[in-house]
């Protein structure tokens, strides 16, 4: 079959390859790959920004992944050939709390991703796909969107008329703007671009503002909102926009830390965290049931995902180069384009 190695860091050293077709066990799944999309972590991997102490390489690259189950172990009872169904990056992390091994076992860095023509899924870690979209939009699912559904739902219990601040254009940014609103809370999102702008107000967003015109933007969410402050905040920036964040939010609201695109250390003014009783949680994705769950409830919520771009299975590099420039939405690559 064909497929992408990551042999080094550096995308120069993505390679595409011939191998054998992966073998299953009895309790795997053997995939036809449609679809994959990337996301920030892709780009991190090959730059040698997320766990590279636990990569060896070659290693096929890229978590989100859709396409045709073709062939099923002897134990395996949740699905059957034909079965349209969607990856969950870690393998191993099927329900409450994480036991700290996830990144041992997670798709396209320790185990073998979706960027080749057949990849091997545990029947225990992967999700029919809902049964509304493509395979192109399935495979924009299991991280930007599902980080969006584990900590709006799982941790932050959102309810209709809650306020929800969402930062940029990227993948999880759009999916956090159409999630928040079908949920009916009302949304406001930021960008430093107005054409962007408008089309979050297309995607949801009630409220919008650009950061470069209000750098101090959290001032402005505490006017928009009369004082009040947001609820929730899907902060992907990282560095000094933490210290924003708790400006902006109402009290004893929920600041869920998803990225880390300015830098990965934060200085927070103390007395604001706890005069405003924020609560900041880590996200790292999430587990199983609660993706199993958001996959079903996509079928109702009547959510198109945005994809800015399409790209073939051959021009990868070129689908990267896009990712690490940036994308209103997602980037996707379609093997049978």
């Amino acid at each position: 079959m064909k497929a992408w190695h990551l042999e080094n860091f550096g995308l120069d050293n993505l390679k595409q390859v011939e191998v054998d077709k992966p073998k299953i066990n009895e309790n795997q799944i053997l995939v036809k790959v449609n679809s994959v999309s990337l996301n920030y972590r892709d780009t991190a991997i090959v730059e040698g920004v997320y766990t590279p102490e636990l990569l060896k390489f070659p290693f096929v690259p890229v978590s989100d992944a859709s396409g045709e189950v073709v062939e099923i172990g002897s134990n395996v009872t949740k699905f059957k050939i034909g079965d349209r169904v969607t990856s969950h990056m870690f393998t191993t992390w099927l329900e409450g709390k994480p036991k700290g091994d996830e990144q041992l076992y997670a798709l396209g860095a320790t185990v073998n991703g979706g960027l080749s023509e057949y990849m091997v899924l545990n029947e225990s870690a992967t999700v029919l796909s809902p049964e509304t979209y493509t395979d192109n939009q399935a495979s924009t699912l299991p991280v930007a969107a599902f980080v969006v559904w584990f900590s709006l739902v799982e941790y932050g219990n959102i309810k209709a008329g809650d306020r929800v601040l969402v930062q940029g254009t990227g993948g999880v940014s759009i999916f956090a703007i159409q999630i928040a609103s079908a949920l009916g809370a009302e949304v406001i999102a930021t960008s430093s671009s107005d054409e962007k702008l408008e089309k979050a107000k297309e995607l949801g967003a009630s409220k919008v503002i650009n950061y470069k015109t209000h750098p101090d933007w959290e001032k402005e969410v505490q006017k928009l909102t009369n004082g009040k402050g947001v609820e929730h905040i899907v902060e992907v920036v990282g560095g000094s926009s933490i210290a924003k964040s708790i400006e902006a939010l109402a009290f004893q609201g929920n600041i869920y830390v998803i990225g880390f695109l300015e830098n990965m250390e934060a200085e927070v003014n103390l007395f604001s965290l706890l005069a405003k009783q924020a609560k900041i949680q880590g996200i790292n994705v999430g587990h199983h049931r609660a993706f199993e769950d958001f996959t079903k409830a996509l079928d109702k919520l009547n959510i198109d995902p945005i994809i800015d771009n399409v790209y073939s299975f051959d021009q990868a590099k070129e689908a990267y180069e896009h990712q690490m420039k940036g994308a209103f939405g997602k980037i996707v690559i379609d093997f049978n384009k």
